[in-house]
């Protein structure tokens, strides 16, 4: 697939286009990441949702969803909910991440007893708040089922 349309549903892109489409080193690092400590494999879908339309790319481990990838040219949103389980553990490593993670999680609001953290990744350093917000969620390499 050449040219890819991030908002048509009926072209499903693969991994290498939506790649090439964001172009930037830290949606292969995080990609890589997922694969290697997790052993997730991306699963590629559409989305109506009002505030993230079009292709994203889903990443679960044993059933359960570690965060959402939002493809945009040159850039990529994540996804990383915050349940009930979780919200001690996020709060106590919050002191240690951006200023901007910290204020995008104090300035989500709950619902259903979640916080949806929509992370727009911009550097390395909020790269690195994505991934303890993950770990979060689930231990990389864990095995736990």
């Amino acid at each position: 697939m050449n040219q890819w349309n991030k908002m048509d549903p009926s072209q499903c892109p693969d991994m290498e286009t939506i790649s090439r489409s964001v172009d930037n080193k830290l949606w292969e690092d995080l990609c890589g990441y997922l694969h290697i400590q997790y052993q997730a494999k991306p699963l590629i879908s559409y989305s109506r949702c009002a505030s993230m339309p079009g292709w994203n790319v889903k990443y679960r481990k044993a059933g359960r969803g570690l965060c959402t990838l939002y493809p945009s040219q040159g850039t990529f949103t994540v996804l990383v909910v915050i349940g009930d389980r979780e919200r001690g553990e996020a709060e106590l490593i919050l002191p240690s991440c951006t200023p901007y993670l910290q204020r995008l999680y104090h300035d989500t609001a709950e619902g259903m007893g979640q916080k949806w953290l929509m992370i727009d990744v911009k550097d390395e350093q909020i790269l690195t708040d994505v991934k303890k917000m993950i770990a979060v969620r689930r231990e990389p390499g864990s095995r736990k089922k």
